[in-house]
C-alpha cells in the first residue's frame, strides 16, 4: 500500500501545484492563454463546474456526490483485496489522486476565481479536446492503465487454458496426466490357467537277454 500513497501524494501535490501556478501567471495573459506550440499545445485559464474535460457542467452536486462515493469504493476494495501487482496498485494510486486533486478543487479550497470550479488549463488545439488539468490526465491514465491490465490477464489465463494438456493425454514424459489410476484387470481377464502337469511316465525295466 505504501506504493499507492505515494502515487497519490504526488498526483496530488502535482496537479495543486501546477493549479496554484496557472492561477497566478495565465489570467493576467491575453485571452488567458500562453501558447507553448502555437496552435498545438497551450495553457489556457478554463474553469468548469461539471466532470472531467468539463462533461456535464450542470450537474456540479451530481458529481461531487458520486466522486465521493467512488473514491471510497476505489479505497475500500484496495484494503479489502490488497493487489499484488504492482501496476494495478500504482493504476488506482492515479485515479484516486486525480479524483482527490479535483474535489479539492470543487468544495472550494482550489485555486480558481469561482468557488467550488475546478481550474483546467491544459489545451490540446491540435485535436480540438477539452481543456483538462494534471488530475484529469491521471483519472484517465490510471483507468486505461487498469483496463489493460484486465486484458492481459484475460489473454494469459486463455493461454494457459489453451496449452494445459487435456485430461487422459500423455505429457512429454510419456506418463498419463490423468489423476486416475488404470483400473486392474477384472476377474477372468488378463489371467490364464495353467494346466495341470502331465503325470510323468514310470519307467519299464529293461528284459534280461538271453
Amino acid at each position: 500500500m505504501i506504493l499507492t500513497l505515494v502515487v497519490i501524494l504526488l498526483a496530488v501535490g502535482t496537479d495543486q501545484l501546477t493549479k496554484y501556478l496557472m492561477a497566478g501567471l495565465l489570467p493576467d495573459l491575453e485571452g488567458r492563454t500562453l501558447p507553448l506550440i502555437p496552435d498545438v499545445l497551450h495553457f489556457t485559464y478554463v474553469e468548469n463546474t461539471g466532470a472531467a474535460f468539463g462533461m456535464l457542467s450542470e450537474h456540479r452536486w451530481i458529481f461531487m456526490v458520486l466522486s465521493v462515493a467512488g473514491l471510497a469504493l476505489i479505497a475500500l476494495l484496495l484494503l479489502k483485496e490488497k493487489p499484488k501487482s504492482p501496476w494495478v496498485r500504482f493504476a488506482a494510486g492515479l485515479v484516486l489522486g486525480g479524483g482527490i486533486g479535483n474535489m479539492i478543487d470543487r468544495f472550494g479550497f482550489g485555486f480558481a476565481e469561482r468557488k467550488g470550479a475546478v481550474l483546467d488549463f491544459i489545451d490540446c488545439r491540435f485535436i480540438h479536446f477539452y481543456v483538462f488539468n494534471v488530475a484529469d490526465a491521471c483519472v484517465t491514465v490510471g483507468c486505461f492503465l487498469y483496463l489493460f491490465l484486465i486484458i492481459l490477464a484475460e489473454i494469459k489465463a486463455a493461454k494457459e487454458k489453451k496449452t494445459a494438456p487435456a485430461e487422459g493425454e500423455t505429457g512429454e514424459d510419456g506418463e498419463r496426466t490423468s489423476s486416475e489410476e488404470p483400473a486392474g484387470p477384472t476377474a477372468g481377464e488378463g489371467e490364464t490357467e495353467e494346466a495341470p502337469d502331465a503325470p510323468e511316465e514310470e519307467e519299464k525295466p529293461e528284459e534280461p537277454h538271453e
